[in-house]
């Protein structure tokens, strides 16, 4: 018998969301949520400013059109019977959505507490979780976390499945772009490689040309300054491996493979713990990272959190 119930309340509420909406009267549904949540219908008409008769009105033509009596007396109380309950769930879901779209609309009350990031899938992974440092571990947040290509981001971004697209590759601008580009972070490139690799007092030549070498794609603003650094210093390293993938990076520099040309953020770990080690010569080389949002009137408020915040 409940099962029946149930499948037939469900058939019910999706004929009133095919059908014209004037059919569901959510003031009937609001006076039926006041009761079941009181339990007491004396109390809740006083509550409401209304006579017991005139609410129990107002229940009776909700119950009408669900098909369906919500509630039962036992003695004086007023009991939901397990259509009541499943309507229940359905009202207290209808009116918390109703408060968090007036909350988020006027831009008051609870903010949203969920942030959807979306990260190059070859960018740093120490500098995401830099950036995304200010919300960690706060109870309240839950961060979506997703990477992909630019293209599939930025589409992330369009259909605001995304709130924010963060990327060490600015996209285009042009006068159709609805794209917002803002710098948050210049690292400086470093050469880095095993403590073994960089001992001694070797030029930045000699390093390049007697080490072979780890470097970006030709794609990547950076390695478009090493190669002209080379050029400058006169030197032709071998190559080693050209990788877009800064953590493939790293883990090539922790093989001992070669020289990276890395920012040192994205082997913080291994700097730290001396695994791998900064060459003692400045390349003149930066790495920027961009956060991409896209013009909305009502913009997540955590974002501000985040691209306010001194990295």
């Amino acid at each position: 018998m409940g099962i029946k119930i149930k499948n037939s309340l469900f058939a019910t509420y999706r004929s009133l969301i095919s059908n014209d909406m004037s059919d569901m009267n959510y003031n009937h549904l609001r006076y039926f949520w006041a009761v079941a949540h009181d339990g007491n219908l004396t109390r809740t008409a006083a509550k409401l400013n209304l006579s017991q008769s005139a609410l129990s009105v107002q229940i009776r033509k909700l119950e009408d059109r669900l098909g369906h009596a919500l509630f039962e007396r036992r003695g004086r109380q007023l009991h939901l019977t397990e259509a009541g309950r499943i309507t229940l769930d359905y009202a207290d879901t209808i009116f918390d959505a109703g408060k968090d779209l007036l909350g988020t609309l006027s831009q008051q009350g609870r903010p949203r507490q969920v942030l959807r990031v979306g990260a190059l899938a070859t960018l740093s992974r120490n500098f995401q979780i830099e950036f995304l440092r200010p919300l960690l571990g706060q109870a309240d947040v839950e961060l979506v976390l997703r990477s992909g290509t630019l293209v599939e981001l930025l589409q992330g971004l369009e259909t605001l499945s995304l709130d924010v697209v963060l990327t060490n590759r600015a996209p285009a601008h042009d006068a159709m772009s609805s794209f917002v580009t803002q710098p948050i972070s210049d690292q400086t490139v470093s050469l880095i490689g095993t403590p073994k690799r960089l001992a001694g007092n070797a030029s930045l030549a000699m390093l390049l040309s007697e080490n072979p070498v780890i470097v970006p794609t030709e794609d990547s603003p950076v390695r478009a300054g090493f190669d002209r650094l080379c050029t400058r210093l006169d030197v032709s390293p071998t190559l080693a491996a050209e990788v877009d993938d800064m953590a493939m990076m790293r883990l090539l520099a922790r093989e001992d493979i070669g020289l990276a040309v890395l920012p040192p953020i994205a082997v913080k770990n291994e700097l730290s713990n001396g695994m791998l080690v900064e060459a003692n010569h400045q390349l003149g080389l930066t790495e920027s990272f961009h956060a991409v949002t896209i013009a909305r009137k009502f913009p997540n408020p955590l974002l501000g959190t985040l691209l306010h915040n001194d990295h």
